[in-house]
């Protein structure tokens, strides 16, 4: 619950070394792809150069994301990287959109691109994506999640390339090409889309996933002296570090002592989460909630 930036120090670096990395690398497969007349590497290239923006942005807003608290932002700006997460998803569904475009009349009208150079471009391209993405393992934001995803998907495609490739160095086999490139798309496609959806509920603040709030209610309910709680919300800034609100309802004749000894309790449930902001008010039973909206608990709804 500690208030900690090294996290977002290490994750800015990380990002940085990777749009290096990707943007270098993507120069190298663009002049490659168009002297190996090879659709499946220009596709690529396309798509790492919108990874090379995606990581730049990335790379800028996480590092903005670990600026401190302001009047305008007085939770912060670790959001920013989760927008940034939530950008970058966006472009890649569309430069994999316009890959098929690119690539689905290339399986009617297939032409034999270079088997050779396409072999030593794609084991050049295992080597450089699995750098990058062994400098982002381990990354705990959704900004670092989806940008390291995706670059083990960029192994995993050179990966594809390079079977297609020795495959045409013996056989006459163009159409390979085409297919590789829309396989490697649709296959990338997908797995955006899905971490889209996990980035948009983290954005409209659902829950996060793997966190049961409904069972956090039920501790704080067994605790003595709690009458009833609610309001209660939980919902994360960054996908990494979350925050949590409630309202508790105790008996009128509650001492000092005992409303502190129900924090400290309610503390302890919470303390398997990741949070950044605790909010805990404390009302009495013969009082009305300070808010104006219903003030019924999840277990009544």
């Amino acid at each position: 619950m500690g208030h900690d930036h090294h996290p977002i120090d290490s994750t800015t670096g990380k990002i940085k070394t990777a749009f290096f990395l990707n943007f270098l690398f993507t120069i190298i497969e663009l002049i490659g792809g168009i002297m190996t007349n090879s659709m499946a590497i220009l596709s690529d290239a396309l798509h790492d150069l919108g990874d090379s923006l995606s990581l730049g942005l990335a790379w800028f807003l996480q590092k903005f994301s670990g600026k401190e608290q302001s009047y305008h932002f007085s939770f912060g700006y670790r959001r920013f990287s989760l927008l940034a997460a939530l950008i970058n998803s966006i472009v890649l569904i569309v430069g994999s959109i316009f890959i098929l475009t690119e690539a689905l009349p290339r399986l009617l009208n297939p032409e034999q691109p270079h088997a050779g150079g396409m072999i030593v471009l794609s084991i050049l391209g295992i080597i450089v994506n699995g750098a990058a993405v062994f400098r982002l393992k381990g990354g705990a934001s959704m900004n670092q999640k989806v940008m390291s995803w995706h670059l083990l998907e960029d192994v995993l495609g050179w990966g594809a390339v390079l079977i297609v490739s020795v495959l045409m160095l013996f056989w006459d086999l163009p159409i390979l090409d085409p297919l590789a490139s829309v396989g490697i798309t649709l296959f990338i496609l997908y797995n955006v889309i899905r971490k889209l959806v996990q980035t948009m509920r983290l954005f409209l603040e659902g829950v996060p996933s793997g966190v049961d709030l409904d069972s956090i209610v039920q501790k704080i309910y067994t605790i003595q002296g709690v009458q009833s709680s609610h309001h209660t919300h939980l919902w994360s800034m960054d996908g990494e570090n979350h925050a949590f609100s409630t309202h508790i309802v105790v008996r009128a004749e509650a001492t000092k002592a005992e409303i502190g000894e129900i924090k400290k309790q309610v503390k302890e449930i919470l303390a398997p989460i990741q949070l950044e902001h605790v909010t805990i008010e404390v009302e009495y039973e013969d009082e009305g909630c300070s808010l104006t909206k219903s003030s019924r608990s999840l277990n009544d709804e």
